[in-house]
């Protein structure tokens, strides 16, 4: 008895090995086919979009208020109240992201609502180069007023000396957000956990609400300025203003 429950238990670690340990691998031909390309759709007429403007230039942003409305509608409301004017990207690290979201004169930003708000993670939105998202505190549901761009251009490849993209095959990931990280670039380990066995230090992922179609350049310009140790520019990167505006 003993040695078939040994047996029983050993099919189930095999089984979870290879569906992800318990993350969805649900495909559908409806699923793929509405995923593929969504990110990277420029806004259609009458759409809002978010138009960030730094003094190093302008950065232009699709939003996604279906797939994560709490984040739009909070980075909206702020950007419409002023909240965002005269704040810096505080933190920069090249290669990876510039962030910001802290209102000029505070050590900390908060949500509309006052208080932390939970994660919304969306099966076709991920954090390819470019991605808009909410940065956190490293615990579920802390967003607050902090984002972040992606601006690395490339993916690490190798985790523990094995192919990222095998694991993602094996997590989860659509086939067609594997393609598009190998073209685009961008960061995995922040997608929203498809999987812990992938990124074992316990990265609970972050919200992508958006994505820029125009300023990638300055994206980049910026994340080459001098930085100190903590990733805080040397000469302040500024948030001149963020407006909402209306795709004519």
């Amino acid at each position: 008895m003993r040695r078939l429950v040994t047996i029983f238990l050993a099919t189930l670690l095999i089984f979870a090995i290879l569906t992800g340990f318990g993350c969805s691998n649900k495909k559908s031909a409806d699923y793929e086919k509405a995923a593929e390309g969504e990110q990277f759709k420029p806004p259609v007429s009458g759409e809002e979009y978010a138009l960030i403007r730094t003094n190093m230039g302008e950065i232009k942003v699709r939003l996604f208020p279906k797939q994560a409305p709490l984040a739009v509608q909070n980075f909206v409301t702020h950007a419409k109240q002023g909240y965002y004017d005269g704040s810096t990207f505080h933190r920069v690290i090249y290669d990876f992201v510039i962030q910001g979201g802290i209102p000029k004169g505070k050590t900390q930003g908060e949500s509309i609502w006052g208080k932390s708000f939970e994660d919304e993670f969306d099966r076709g939105l991920f954090h390819f180069r470019g991605a808009l998202s909410m940065a956190n505190t490293g615990q579920p549901n802390t967003n607050s007023s902090q984002f972040f761009i992606v601006q690395r251009d490339d993916v690490q490849e190798t985790v523990d000396g094995r192919s990222i993209f095998g694991y993602m095959k094996a997590s989860g990931w659509p086939e067609y957000a594997i393609e598009k990280y190998k073209e685009v670039g961008g960061v995995p380990s922040l997608d929203g956990k498809y999987c812990t066995r992938v990124y074992p230090d316990g990265n609970v992922g972050h919200t992508v609400f958006g994505q820029v179609f125009e300023g990638l350049d300055v994206v980049d310009e910026i994340a080459k300025v001098t930085v100190d140790g903590s990733g805080k520019p040397r000469v302040d990167v500024i948030i001149e203003k963020i407006e909402i505006v209306k795709m004519p």
